[in-house]
């Protein structure tokens, strides 16, 4: 007996159902930032191993997908080298290219390739596939989507606006309530350097992102053991928990960082950003956050995360300002900003809430009976018609029992089938019947149309 079919760990199937969910969100995603100026690129999902080392750090190395050469990837090996089983030695010769680790690099990379055709500033936006060598587990894949947006080329806070106005429209169309969190590197930094620990931005932004998950105890076990101080774990409390309005916030922490040019100039940017959003009105509430850190430390501006109030969910969108990223490929000093919607997330939340609208998981729209030949060639007229004016339509392919042809309309959750028989045909019209009330009518082919 032949072995069942399966497919590799972390990743999935999607049938036409999840399909039309999916496409629901990407569409709607899409549609936003075409909305804000946005242009579509893809890259490919192979970049060379050169783009994609050492982008990631030495965790990210480890798990990016190798794709093995072609021909004879083995001659290049000596026995020696098979002996030794170093795998990353093996892998760098047998290996030229990798599955893309996320968007952000490949983008860095098409900048850097098609700098002499582009129009800065750059608005490009991306919703493609990216594979990570990741343990899979509840909610982790290892395929998932990202769908990124970012403006490169460009030092203005407007477009920080912006971005901030495309998560809060997007949200609003799938109707989920959400929290959007900002905060500022600069800040962040100008937090280390007053209480005397600027070498240990890192740690401290580290530690601090995890305040949510672990609580402030272990948060500050954590920086012990970073090496920070007593004295300055003591002096980063009263920062961590701040309270109060966006605007009360912003002025502790600019008393407090006075002594610090990098940190009043992440106020001073903070305070721009919350101003112009308070002039444009966003739907949903916007929070300065000063324990938001964000992981990825190429991070220098403003960071920003989104979190679902009814849901409980990680970050669905993050992003923020970062000031060389093409620099990884030789050309520095190109300013960026950018935002990526979790797919995947989002679609959890959607599915939890039931906010999928009931047209977007309709994909056929009336169904024609076949009741014979005659029949047949008198439909195939009027589905001619109805398709060209956009009504999704289809006529069962056999000439089935009736009670079978419906059941196939359900199972499909048609909403309307259409019957025609001798007495329809003598008239030029048409039965359509409404599968959720059962009422039926007889309609000439243009009402079918506007009924529809």
């Amino acid at each position: 007996m032949a072995q069942k079919p399966s497919i590799p760990k972390g990743t999935r199937d999607f049938g036409p159902v999840e399909m039309a969910k999916r496409n629901y969100i990407f569409n709607t995603i899409r549609e936003v930032y075409a909305l804000y100026g946005f242009q579509q690129i893809e890259t490919p999902a192979m970049e060379t191993l050169q783009t994609l080392m050492g982008k990631y750090g030495e965790e990210g190395d480890k798990l990016l997908f190798k794709v093995l050469n072609s021909g004879d990837f083995m001659s290049k090996v000596t026995e020696q080298e098979l002996q030794e089983r170093n795998s990353l030695h093996l892998a760098a010769k047998l290996c030229e290219k990798g599955l893309r680790y996320d968007l952000t690099v490949p983008f860095a990379r098409y900048v850097v390739m098609h700098r002499e055709e582009l129009q800065l500033p750059f608005k490009r936006y991306q919703i493609q596939p990216v594979w990570r060598a990741d343990r899979p587990q509840k909610g982790r894949y290892r395929e998932f989507y990202q769908c990124d947006a970012d403006v490169v080329g460009s030092d203005s806070l407007l477009n920080e606006v912006e971005l901030m106005q495309i998560v809060d429209t997007v949200f609003t169309r799938f109707g989920i309530r959400v929290q959007i969190k900002i905060n500022n590197r600069k800040i962040l930094s100008g937090i280390a350097e007053v209480i005397g620990a600027a070498d240990k931005i890192v740690d401290i932004t580290v530690a601090i992102d995890k305040l949510d998950k672990i609580g402030i105890d272990n948060v500050n076990a954590e920086l012990r053991e970073d090496g920070l101080t007593e004295d300055q774990i003591t002096r980063l409390q009263p920062i961590i928990s701040l309270s109060g309005t966006n605007d009360e916030k912003l002025q502790t922490i600019a008393k407090v960082l006075s002594g610090s040019e990098t940190g009043l100039k992440g106020v001073e940017e903070t305070q721009y950003i919350l101003d112009v959003l308070k002039s444009v009105g966003l739907r949903n509430e916007i929070q300065l956050d000063l324990t938001l850190a964000r992981g990825l430390n190429y991070y220098t501006g403003a960071i920003f995360e989104v979190k679902a109030l009814d849901v409980e969910m990680g970050s669905i969108t993050g992003g923020g300002r970062y000031d060389n990223l093409t620099g990884i490929f030789g050309m520095p000093g190109l300013s960026g900003v950018g935002i990526s919607f979790g797919a995947d997330r989002i679609y959890d939340v959607l599915n939890t809430l039931d906010l999928y609208p009931k047209d977007s998981m309709t994909a056929t729209q009336v169904l024609f009976i076949n009741f014979g030949e005659k029949e047949t060639a008198y439909c195939l007229s009027i589905i001619n018609k109805v398709r060209a004016r956009g009504i999704r339509a289809e006529i069962y392919p056999d000439t089935a029992k009736m009670k079978k042809q419906m059941s196939y309309a359900n199972a499909k959750q048609i909403p309307f089938v259409a019957l025609a028989g001798e007495n329809e045909m003598k008239e030029g019209k048409i039965t359509l019947k409404n599968m959720e009330t059962g009422e039926q009518q007889m309609v000439t082919p243009e009402e079918l149309i506007a009924k529809l």
